[in-house]
């Protein structure tokens, strides 16, 4: 049996690897559209701040690791899919046919849809051919618009911060990463980073940029910014233009079951390509991280070999650090209606925890400043852990959520 995966990121490569683990006689083919091996875009700030080499970001660290595992690897990108006679279209001319297909074409950069926006001196930083293009053109002392605060724009930052430019970030939200964090919390990091010396424009657009040298970038507010550099950081979609006429369903990205399987029962999709299950409400959601991709890559994997994997869903899980300041949050971390909370912060001490809860369960988290046992946050939340009376006292002292967790998890003495 033929095993064709798209996309060679975190969740091609686990789905690969697994395949080889379950199915050894079967033929496993791993397709890659970039001109490098498989690698994590997590650690592309590293290689802009001169951390780490390109070779540092490479997922395995050996040249022949697929070859020794039997795993063929093929460069191109898929154009079209015919999912009637299972046959891949590239663009390099070539096609693949398959008796089982994994999609794992990830997600890309979405840029403004703004005059200006396809000039040569504006970049997204999603590949290492963008950071290549970054660290040629950025350095100290250069002017740097960045445009947006989500998750990868804050590291991002970083590693801008770190080549010496001037920077200014315009947010559209209301506060810095407003997709992970709550007001109270994304407020202190944008006071963070100024704190740095970064200029954080928070609720504003901007409608378009001019060419020149230095470029001059018009926002919402009436204000002019001149820059020489922009870094277009807008959030992703989906790579699915090639499903078009196929009988794949898509919403924002593939809908998939609980074992990854498409709407086609050959083809199965992981990573940040899919619409899966969230794990507390079970709504379809896309949820673009590392881990989530990983897991999907692993179950739908076991399951074309023809095991049962199923995945408890898609649970959101983000830590980051912002210069410096590591901030976390899980789950429903904005809450659910008909559920409570407690919040506390303590911005002189860059100190912040809430909770979210749902009866006497937790829900959902986020957190500045914790730098040890935060696991025991995701670990209340994954485990659907019944607090009881724990609930009350995290209600009060929210900081003794690891006292929680351990009493809540350890086994219980049987008195006879």
């Amino acid at each position: 049996m033929r095993h064709v995966i798209l996309g060679n990121g975190p969740a091609g490569v686990v789905a690969a690897e697994t395949l080889r683990r379950t199915a050894p006689d079967d033929e496993v083919v791993l397709v890659g559209c970039e001109d490098s091996p498989p690698y994590s875009r997590m650690a592309i700030p590293y290689v802009l701040m001169n951390r780490i080499g390109e070779e540092g970001t490479y997922l395995r660290k050996s040249d022949d690791h697929f070859d020794k595992l039997g795993i063929r690897q093929v460069h191109g990108k898929a154009i079209r899919l015919d999912d009637e006679e299972r046959e891949i279209s590239f663009d390099t001319g070539g096609t693949l046919t398959y008796d089982r297909l994994l999609i794992a074409t990830g997600a890309r950069p979405v840029l403004p849809r703004i005059p200006g926006a396809d000039l040569a001196d504006v970049h997204t930083c999603w590949t290492l051919s963008d950071a290549r293009a970054i660290v040629a053109k950025a350095g100290p002392g250069d002017r740097v618009l960045q445009v947006g605060a989500g998750f990868i724009g804050c590291i991002i930052m970083e590693s801008l911060v770190e080549r010496g430019v001037k920077l200014t970030v315009v947010e559209m939200g209301d506060r810095m990463v407003p997709r992970m964090m709550t007001p109270t919390a994304g407020t202190m990091i944008r006071h963070w980073v100024e704190n740095k010396g970064v200029r954080v424009i928070t609720g504003t657009k901007v409608d378009r940029i001019d060419d020149g040298k230095p470029m001059r970038a018009h926002l919402s507010t009436g204000e002019e910014i001149e820059c020489d550099i922009v870094i277009a950081s807008a959030g992703v979609q989906p790579n699915i233009n090639f499903l078009a006429g196929t009988r794949v369903k898509v919403n924002h990205g593939i809908i998939v079951n609980d074992r990854l399987q498409t709407s086609v029962a050959e083809i199965f999709a992981a990573g940040d390509v899919v619409e899966a299950a969230e794990f507390d409400t079970g709504k379809s959601v896309t949820n673009a991280i590392q881990p989530d991709a990983a897991d999907q890559g692993r179950t739908a994997a076991l399951n074309m070999a023809g095991k049962s994997a199923h995945s408890q869903g898609s649970l959101a899980m983000n830590v980051l650090d912002t210069m410096g300041l590591i901030s976390s949050s899980f789950g429903q971390w904005q809450g659910v209606e008909g559920g409570d909370g407690i919040e506390t912060a303590d911005e002189a001490n860059w100190k912040y925890l809430s909770l979210k809860f749902r009866d006497d369960v937790l829900i959902g988290a986020t957190a500045i400043g914790l730098t040890q046992h935060v696991g025991a946050l995701r670990g209340l939340i994954q485990n659907r852990t019944h607090l009881g009376s724990w609930k009350q006292t995290l209600m009060e002292a929210p900081g003794r959520f690891v006292e929680a967790y351990v009493s809540r998890s350890k086994p219980q003495a049987v008195i006879r």
